[in-house]
């Protein structure tokens, strides 16, 4: 490893030999002891306190199926990798994600299931369902107007967040649980109702979802296994267009398995990873001159897995894949050009199939990406589901801090929600802290400051600022009260403007309200336009970029037909704000952009 030290900050270069090696840390997982059939694993530090969580909604045996899994169960970590459960819920069996959805600082959770089995009025009666945290990881509260709503009658699954159409919130994809309820995108309205913008019924699923930037056109995809298709690009407006091409076919009906999404050779654009029909691991990249799929995956084994991850496991500013089938897991080093070496194994008790998968994040703070995952084991009629967790063994001497994402060459919109991504290498009962800056003006900065004082729990929900750049870089830094160190984002990356097109948020949409911003951006003066359907009372509501409210902006009875309301914006900074138009029957919010 090479460290440049300038007096007491150590700036860390991509460029160290390390030999990655695992061990189990999976002490408090098997409470609850878990049943049968697949489920999915979140990592992430839902309760704030720096120390990353392992979360789930559990397997068939939730809730109370022959177990005593049920609703959400956090396995909280003390970054030793020992874990406590705490679960809250009578639902179950499905997928889970973790992000901001309401803007508040505080993690919240989206969850697909198939045993929606709570009682009227609490959480679980859907199989689609948003809740949002209080900081604890305890408790939840509904957060789920609008969701599973357009033909998901049996079960959903795998769950992911992204901000489709740049609005500053987060929306939610989910793949179907087994067969027939599809694939859907809601989009978040910021206040508790969701509306979907693209889906479909039918088919047979895989149960996975993935999201990132495919095309590298600032516009988030997704991934999912499902009969009739794994990739989709979007357009940043929440639509969708479905992209395999000349990708090979899977087998069965059942779509691609082990889908996973990451960065290869570096250029900000996202590669596709998955099991073949003979249990191969594939690797693919999108070719937009040629609009075809490229294989990247070189000398990675043709047989033997089940699914499939992308990470940098070693730290070297490369993406690895981590495959993982039949009891057997392995890690094959990337260089960035599509060539492959195998690094490093770990291993489940007994032989068992893959049940699920999540690499990401550094449970005991040693600077490296650890696993989690759940397998069957045992013999029939025995055999159950088993959780376990795996960190990679080496002992940190030194602080240091890691780069995950972003990594450079990626394309962001101005006012949209990305998250920032780091590990951070604490030595041994020492604790750290994390600064983040960005700089528009190259690696030099100037700096200004994204967040200071973050516990070290790996990431956070960044709102990106409308500063348009191509040479823009993150600064992490990394605190201890003895030490400091920095790093920054390998290559720069594009900030693009803001689109400035308002997207329409519409508590009930079959009431045609609608709302219209001209000029926007709005440099001085602008005009709000709307048409009524009816005669009522009109309320018109400037918020800021966090929903605090700034101004009413106008509150009366109005006729049905049209209206204009001028509206001053020089007393505001520059930013993003938010106009929400108020009747008696709906309401529509509009962002709104001052440069």
């Amino acid at each position: 490893m090479k460290l440049f030290v300038i007096g007491s900050i150590t700036l860390l270069a991509f460029s160290f030999l390390f030999a990655l090696s695992y061990v189990e840390s999976s002490n408090g997982l098997q409470t609850p002891t878990l049943e049968g059939g697949r489920t999915e694993l979140e990592i992430a530090d839902i309760n704030h306190d720096g120390n990353l969580d392992i979360l789930s909604i559990g397997d068939h045996g939730s809730p109370y199926v022959n177990t005593q899994e049920h609703g959400i169960m956090v396995w909280f970590g003390d970054g030793q990798g020992i874990w406590s459960v705490y679960q809250n819920g009578d639902f179950g069996y499905g997928g889970i994600t973790v992000g901001d959805v309401n803007n508040d600082s505080i993690w919240d959770v989206g969850f697909g299931m198939h045993h929606n089995y709570a009682p009227p009025g609490q959480l679980g009666t859907k199989i689609l369902e948003v809740a949002l945290g209080d900081g604890t990881g305890q408790n939840w509260v509904a957060w789920d107007s609008g969701l599973a709503t357009h033909g998901e009658t049996w079960g959903m699954f795998g769950t992911a967040f992204a901000d489709f159409n740049h609005d500053g919130w987060l929306d939610l994809v989910s793949n179907s649980f087994g067969g027939s309820a599809g694939v859907h995108v809601y989009l978040n309205y910021h206040n508790g109702y969701w509306d979907q913008s693209f889906g479909f019924t039918g088919g047979m699923s895989k149960c996975d979802v993935a999201v990132g930037d495919i095309t590298n056109d600032g516009n988030a995809d997704f991934v999912v296994g499902q009969q009739y298709g794994s990739v989709y690009f979007g357009d940043g407006f929440g639509n969708f267009t479905q992209a395999d091409h000349n990708l090979p076919l899977p087998s069965g009906q059942q779509g691609r398995p082990g889908v996973a999404l990451g960065d290869i050779d570096n250029d900000g654009a996202k590669e596709f990873s998955f099991v073949d029909a003979a249990g191969g691991i594939d690797v693919w990249k999108w070719n937009q001159a040629e609009d075809s799929w490229v294989s990247m995956g070189g000398n990675l084994p043709d047989s033997g897995y089940e699914t499939t991850q992308l990470c940098d496991m070693n730290c070297d500013g490369f993406i690895d894949v981590v495959g993982f089938g039949h009891h057997i897991g392995t890690i094959w080093l990337g260089d960035g050009a599509g060539h492959w070496t195998e690094a490093a194994d770990f291993s489940t008790p007994t032989n068992g199939d893959f049940k699920a998968i999540h690499v990401e994040g550094d449970v005991d703070h040693n600077g490296f990406p650890d696993i989690a995952l759940v397998d069957d084991e045992g013999v029939s009629p025995n055999n159950h589901n088993v959780a376990h967790c795996f960190k990679e063994a080496s002992v940190p001497e030194s602080l240091r801090i890691t780069p995950m994402f972003p990594r450079g060459g990626e394309n962001f919109y101005g006012s949209s929600v990305q998250f920032i991504d780091w590990v951070c290498a604490v030595p041994t009962s020492d604790t750290a802290w994390v600064r983040l800056e960005l700089s528009n003006s190259g690696p030099s900065g100037p700096w200004s400051l994204i967040a200071d004082s973050l516990k070290n729990g790996g990431r956070f929900q960044w709102f990106v600022p409308n500063s348009p750049s191509t040479d823009c870089y993150i600064r992490f830094t990394a605190t201890t009260h003895q030490r400091t160190n920095i790093a920054i984002t390998p290559r720069p990356f594009t900030i693009l403007p803001s689109t400035g097109v308002t997207e329409l948020k519409t508590l009930n949409p079959r009431v045609n309200l609608r709302v219209q911003i001209f000029p926007n951006p709005v440099h001085d003066k602008t005009i709000i336009s709307y048409e009524l359907p009816t005669s009522e009372r009109v309320r018109i509501i400037l918020y800021d970029v966090s929903g605090k409210q700034l101004n009413v902006l106008y509150d009366g009875i109005q006729s049905g037909g049209g209206h204009r309301l001028a509206f001053n914006a020089t007393s505001l900074g520059s930013g993003v704000y938010f106009c929400q138009v108020h009747t008696e029957q709906s309401a529509v919010l509009q962002k709104i952009v001052v440069p």
